[in-house]
């Protein structure tokens, strides 16, 4: 009887052990670690759902890191230190016409046009595109969104990118997360940061915010949730979990007043003045950032590739199933309206 006592503990240590080490604990809590390709206001509505608790009624606990730039930030998914990357649909784009065998998903769309503002470290009351003419602009790094959709913005505006006097200078050597410091050191006369960085740096250094990028580009799926296609298809309805309290962020944004949403972000922005952060809000609201339906459309996804056809870093357009998948998003969508 002893011996089966002690048998039988053993048994339970180790079937304990194994739900402990899935990712689910013994209060049914499930662990999900994402990648956020940068840390900005600019993906309020996913911090509202941290802070507000909208995670946890949905009894899951979200571990955060943060990776500094979509290459990294697919990385990350791709070698399982991450289960789900808060990024740009190209990094998927990317992977699809590669060689990987266990393949990216998008499962779900945050915004819907760039979060990025163009700082000047001069005032011009009355910006337009034409005064980027001839002076160097930092735009992050070299196939990543942020500078795909600028270089697509100053073509749009009829405008060529160059060395010469005529031309815009558009610097794409610059990695993504040292935008803000190279911006500073150098003789560059603008560069495009996203919020609250653009404003702190604006309010330490007497530059100046001039426009918004995602008004001047247009709308495209900018930022999404992916994960591998294994763990997508062994976690779905953690997935689904996930992108409803992510959508109850956005709810929440709706309709509260600047203030309750400055108390529902603050703690995820430590340090940054308040004034930041409002400002911060006012404007992605002001450029209606965010989507109000997470599946992402065949028209978005066609747009982003023409984005990434100009700018030269699509040899081959893939097709809008082999990236994205709705029937997540379709389902939270519908659930709350």
């Amino acid at each position: 009887m002893k011996k089966f006592c002690i048998v039988f503990a053993l048994i339970l240590s180790f079937v304990s052990l194994t739900l402990t080490g899935c990712g689910g604990g013994g209060n049914g809590i499930t662990k999900i670690k994402v990648n956020e390709v940068t840390h900005s206001i600019f993906y309020a509505p996913f911090y509202v759902a941290q802070n507000k608790g909208y995670f946890a009624d949905e009894k899951l606990e979200i571990e955060l890191t943060n990776g500094g730039g979509a290459d990294s930030s697919m990385a990350a998914i791709l070698s399982g230190d991450a289960d789900i990357g808060l990024m740009g649909p190209e990094a998927a784009i990317y992977v699809v016409d590669g060689e990987a065998k266990d393949k990216p998903v998008v499962f779900g769309q945050l915004t819907k046009r760039d979060g990025s503002f163009i700082v000047a470290k001069n005032p011009y009351p009355n910006f337009t595109m034409n005064d980027l003419v001839g002076k160097e602009i930092i735009g992050g790094r070299r196939g990543g969104v942020p500078a795909m959709t600028l270089e697509y913005a100053i073509k749009q505006a009829g405008l060529q990118i160059g060395t010469s006097a005529d031309k815009v200078n558009l610097n794409t050597d610059v990695a993504f997360s040292d935008t803000a410091s190279v911006f500073e050191t150098t003789s560059a006369e603008f560069c495009t940061l996203f919020e609250p960085t653009a404003s702190e740096l604006c309010a330490s250094k007497g530059y100046h915010l001039v426009a918004s990028v995602g008004e001047v580009a247009g709308e495209v799926p900018y930022t999404c949730f992916q994960a591998k296609k294994s763990y997508y298809e062994e976690n779905a309805y953690e997935c689904e979990k996930f992108l409803r309290a992510v959508y109850r962020g956005y709810k929440f944004l709706l309709t509260a007043t600047v203030d309750e949403i400055f108390d529902a972000l603050a703690p995820s922005f430590v340090g940054v003045a308040k004034t930041s952060i409002v400002t911060s809000i006012n404007s992605y609201i002001a450029s209606d950032a965010w989507v109000n339906n997470p599946a992402m459309t065949l028209e978005a996804f066609n747009s982003l590739q023409n984005i990434m056809e100009s700018a030269g870093y699509l040899e081959q357009r893939v097709s809008f199933d082999s990236v994205v998948d709705n029937s997540i998003a379709n389902k939270v969508y519908k659930y709350f309206n």
